[in-house]
C-alpha cells in the first residue's frame, strides 16, 4: 500500500530542471549570505549572519529539493526498447 502511494507521487526532474534548480540554490545561498553578513556587521553580532544563512538554507532546500512541475516541464524522450527476439531475428538475417 505504501509503495503504490509513493509510485504516485512525481519523483523525477528533467536534466534542464535539475541545472534550474541548482542555479536558484546558488543564487538564493549567495544573496543570504551576502545580506546576512553586511546585517551581522550592521549590528555586530555574528550569529545573525549564521540565522540569515540558515533561513537561506532552508527556503533554497524547500524550493529546489522537491521536484516541482516548474523543474519537470522538458522531460526526455526515450526509445522503446527492443525485445530479444527481435534483435536474435536482425542478427540473424545480416549473416
Amino acid at each position: 500500500m505504501f509503495e503504490s502511494i509513493l509510485n504516485a507521487i512525481p519523483h523525477h526532474m528533467d536534466f534542464d530542471g535539475q541545472r534550474r534548480a541548482e542555479r536558484y540554490f546558488q543564487l538564493i545561498i549567495v544573496v543570504f549570505a551576502v545580506s546576512g553578513l553586511v546585517w551581522g556587521y550592521a549590528v555586530q553580532q555574528f550569529s545573525l549572519t549564521v540565522y540569515t544563512l540558515g533561513a537561506g538554507f532552508v527556503l533554497a532546500s524547500l524550493l529546489t529539493l522537491p521536484p516541482w512541475p516548474m523543474y519537470r516541464r522538458k522531460p526526455l524522450n526515450w526509445q522503446k526498447p527492443k525485445t530479444s527476439d527481435s534483435g536474435a531475428k536482425s542478427a540473424k538475417k545480416k549473416k
